[in-house]
């Protein structure tokens, strides 16, 4: 009879599992991070057709029969890393460019853009990544050697803000720029009456226009080299802070064809041809792409003095910075795309820029209930006008421009004006939530130093010991929430992605070491095991 019972038990069993789903994935012996709303933490997970179906812990093994079973032998897992607001084709391009970042002198810039001429013998010799503030006299240089060195070669050499060029004379020739040019919205600064080379904001334009955009094989190089580059960092998910029409459109095809996996959330660059197409088209969504947004520049960047302030800068002051866009012309796009089902995302930089932007939108969005517009970097907002951000509006900040700017924001914008520089928390209490992104480029991808820097506000080198105005910083929660759900959230993408949970998509990604409970000192020192897009490994160090 015993014999008999442990039989009819083993059938049992079998045809207990015989009806098991069949699924794709499931991952165990995890420490999962789902970032749900009760900010649970289990062990295990169940994929498939690219989603999540089950969460919970290790009982799933019996519930699932799965093709591929991971252990994860206990490591940490959140879902995949949203960076909120970056530049991704402008990171494929600049990696074919003379890369200026980190130069400590004007003098090892020339040197770089001259191998870089005699290696690659470009048409164009273009370079991205100066900051005239890390270096000894940090007063702008000027285009006296590059005339010297390349009379008959156009050269632009881009600030590590993208809001400043340097150039020599023959790009300025191509350009029609002379010392009588005036161009509203940024400035093209002269000494006693003779051009520097050094444009601020608008007139950049100008160059762009005049010389060759790149091609559509070095966009499709760009879009590739920056994928991997995110993939490798564990970004499963990127906002484009502004592509044009043309851009986005090669994206989704490059998407569509498979040679990019990246999920990307556009925002549409403020030209007429680009919103006039999506405002007559709608809105764009794949499970890929997601275009519902537009971007504009209020004003430029603190460190090329085109911020807009409501008092002069400290450190020059017969200058308040501009706007690049005028406030009509802000106003009037708010009012349109109001009309909308299109999100406005606007760069504001200065607390004038701050404080106008704040004023529209809340104007313009009274009577709409979910509008999550979205004001990129906030950086130096009046504690005055804090009150201006709320459930409609979203800070959509960078925590390692905090740490960057650090050394020399004080000099711009003074003491007094500080309390309102960099207010994560404080912007993060009034609006009830936060996305955080680098603005690559301009700063590192790397989540780890978006997290790190957001909740020590500190630098790479643990300076300073207490934290830059650490009353601002983010909890690890917080910190966590705006790289995942909350940056989703900015995005209208809050039902598809930013936590692990049943019917999300499957991105996730795991790591060496647990974010949450590790020193500040080693979150630093954390590495990417696997990037998970769908349920499908796309980066691993660890895994086949």
């Amino acid at each position: 009879m015993k014999a008999i019972h442990k039989i009819c038990l083993l059938l049992g069993a079998l045809l207990l599992g015989a009806c098991n789903p069949e699924i794709d994935l499931l991952v165990h012996n995890a420490q999962v991070y789902t970032v749900n709303d009760e900010f649970d933490v289990v062990t295990a997970f169940a994929v498939h057709e690219g989603k999540f179906v089950a969460v919970g812990g290790e009982e799933l093994l019996d519930q699932y029969n799965a093709r591929n079973v991971v252990n994860a032998q206990y490591l940490p897992i959140y879902p995949g890393f949203i960076d909120a607001h970056c530049h991704l084709l402008n990171l494929g391009l600049t990696l074919q460019q003379v890369d200026l970042v980190g130069t400590k002198s004007f003098e090892e810039i020339l040197n770089r853009v001259q191998k870089f001429a005699k290696d690659k013998q470009p048409s164009v010799i273009r370079g991205r990544g100066w900051d005239q503030n890390d270096w000894k006299d940090q007063q702008y240089p000027t285009k006296t050697e590059l005339d010297q060195l390349y009379p008959d070669t156009p050269v632009v050499l881009e600030r590590i803000d993208g809001h400043a060029y340097l150039v020599n004379q023959k790009a300025l020739d191509l350009a029609g720029i002379t010392a009588e040019t005036d161009v509203e919205g940024g400035t093209i600064v002269q000494k006693q009456g003779v051009l520097t080379g050094i444009l601020v904001d608008a007139p950049m334009g100008l160059i762009d226009a005049a010389l060759p955009e790149a091609s559509t094989a070095e966009k499709i190089k760009a879009f590739e080299l920056a994928q991997n580059i995110c993939l490798q960092h564990g970004l499963t998910t990127v906002d484009d802070a502004g592509l044009s029409k043309e851009n986005i459109l090669l994206l989704d095809s490059l998407q569509q064809a498979k040679r990019i996996q990246l999920r990307v959330y556009a925002m549409i660059a403020n030209d007429s041809a680009s919103v006039d197409y999506f405002l007559k088209n709608g809105k764009l969504q794949t499970d890929l792409l997601h275009v519902n947004s537009v971007k504009v520049y209020a004003d430029g960047a603190l460190g090329s003095r085109g911020a807009a302030l409501k008092e002069p800068y400290t450190d020059q002051q017969d200058h308040h910075g501009k706007f690049v866009t005028p406030v009509a012309d802000i106003r009037q796009l708010a009012q349109k795309l109001a009309q909308s089902p299109f999100q406005l995302n606007t760069h504001a930089i200065g607390d004038a820029a701050n404080a106008e932007v704040l004023r529209i939108y809340n104007e313009v969005l009274a009577s709409i209930e979910d509008p999550r517009w979205r004001i990129e970097h906030a950086q130096i907002v009046d504690p005055k006008d804090w009150s201006g951000f709320g459930r409609k509006i979203i800070p959509s900040v960078q925590p390692t421009h905090a740490t960057s700017d650090m050394y020399w924001a004080e000099q711009r914008i003074g003491k007094d004006r500080m309390p309102g520089a960099y207010a994560f928390k404080e912007l993060l209490d009034w609006s009830g939530s936060i996305a955080l992104g680098t603005d690559f480029p301009v700063e590192e991808v790397s989540p780890m130093k978006t997290f790190y820097a957001a909740v020590s506000r500190r630098d790479a080198q643990g300076y300073p010991a207490g934290g830059f105005q650490a009353k601002s910083a983010l909890s690890r929660l917080e910190a966590l929430k705006g790289m995942t759900l909350w940056a989703a959230h900015a995005n209208f993408e809050d039902q598809l992605k930013g936590s692990i949970e049943v019917g999300k998509f499957a991105d996730f990604v795991i790591l060496d070491q647990d974010l949450m409970t590790v020193s500040e000192e080693e979150i630093l020192e954390t590495r990417v095991v696997a990037t998970i897009l769908s349920g499908n490994i796309v980066f691993s160090n660890r895994f086949n």
